[in-house]
């Protein structure tokens, strides 16, 4: 398994009005950390002619973050099958090892001109399983 993580600092901008990190917040960082991953890991090539878009999202709220806590996103692929990728997201924080947020996305490859689905190929598949 190829993992890709990052770290992040809470901040009032993340934060409901519950003064606990946004749910739509945390969907955001499932699609920045994916994207980064892809971006870090995939070479440019590859990037230049093919799309990944969003099939479903699947997400567990398991504790709350609050303001300046330190987490760490984690991020890797689970499987893959013809244009579809399950890609699996865990939010923890970061002192405490506490898992924050679970979150399962498939994914779809897509031909970056037609927009039509696409087969993962053996090589994407090498980059990141």
């Amino acid at each position: 398994m190829n993992s890709f993580q990052m770290n992040r600092i809470v901040s009032e901008d993340d934060l409901d009005d519950l003064d606990h990190v946004n749910n739509v917040r945390y969907v955001q960082w499932i699609q920045d950390i994916s994207k980064q991953h892809w971006q870090k890991k995939a070479p440019k090539d590859i990037q230049e002619l093919v799309v990944w878009v969003v099939l479903s999202h699947h997400i567990e709220y398991k504790a709350a973050a609050v303001l300046n806590d330190e987490i760490l996103l984690r991020t890797y692929i689970k499987n893959s099958k013809g244009a579809k990728s399950t890609r699996i997201v865990e939010i923890s924080n970061n002192k405490t090892k506490t898992l924050l947020v679970r979150s399962s996305t498939e994914w779809c490859l897509l031909n970056k001109e037609t927009f039509r689905p696409m087969r993962i190929s053996e090589e994407i598949e090498k980059i990141f399983l």
